[in-house]
């Protein structure tokens, strides 16, 4: 049976791959501050129908408005919340705009937009979220701090939100890979255990095909290392590298 499936933020590496896995027999809604031209592709591989939205995630209050517009032609399955920023450290120790540009997007937005997904989510008793945490969200560390807390409290929040969903119907995904080596982080060094966009989207789809999952780690290995950056002493964290 074919599922509505949306994508917010898809535009990005790992929003385009995961639509065009689950293409195939689904009906793709891609919301996106910036046009894409996905759509034929993603009716070739297979999609039933695709919508695309004027989606601008910074805009927290014209979240529930597109929800509804989106719903007008049938419920959603399942939502993804892809978007987000790395945001400038430097510039943020000395510009609190830029302390307020990452937080905003990468923290409050998601948690707005995941709350109104829920709500009508739980309204009928069914539904599948995705969230994406970071390994920067395990232990916040000096060199990218901004980022790395706003990760923090997403993932707090998104905890506390599945805690909230048991017995809705409703399933919440907290998705936590390491250091993408993609279009966001050109021009950086890529960290130990890094991962890729297109095995990014291979995980998140079968977490949402398997009805038990409610986190992934990508790779799973990083699952020991950031259970080991709790027990590091805090003067050796101070000096941990991006």
């Amino acid at each position: 049976m074919a599922k509505k499936i949306a994508i917010f933020g898809a535009t990005s590496e790992i929003g385009g791959e995961i639509a065009r896995r689950l293409a195939p027999g689904n009906h793709l809604v891609l919301a996106a501050r910036r046009t894409t031209d996905l759509a034929d592709e993603l009716y070739r591989l297979g999609a039933t129908q695709v919508d695309s939205f004027f989606f601008d995630a910074t805009d927290v209050d014209s979240h529930a408005d597109l929800i509804a517009e989106i719903e007008a032609t049938g419920p959603l399955d399942i939502a993804l919340a892809m978007f987000g920023v790395l945001g400038d450290q430097e510039l943020a120790e000395r510009d609190s705009s830029e302390v307020y540009r990452v937080l905003h997007t990468d923290f409050t937005a998601q948690a707005v937009l995941l709350t109104d997904l829920s709500q009508v989510m739980k309204s009928r008793g069914r539904g599948v979220l995705v969230a994406y945490s970071s390994i920067a969200g395990a232990r916040v560390r000096r060199p990218n701090y901004v980022y790395g807390s706003a990760k923090a409290g997403l993932d707090g929040f998104c905890q506390g939100m599945q805690d909230a969903l048991q017995g809705t119907g409703v399933r919440l995904v907290i998705v936590r890979p390491g250091f993408v080596i993609g279009r966001m982080t050109r021009g950086m060094d890529p960290a130990p255990l890094s991962t890729t966009p297109d095995m990014v989207a291979e995980a998140t789809v079968r977490a949402i095909n398997d009805e038990s999952a409610e986190s992934v780690w990508i790779p799973r290995s990083l699952k020991l290392l950031a259970a080991a950056m709790q027990v590091v002493p805090r003067w050796l964290w101070r000096r941990a590298p991006r």
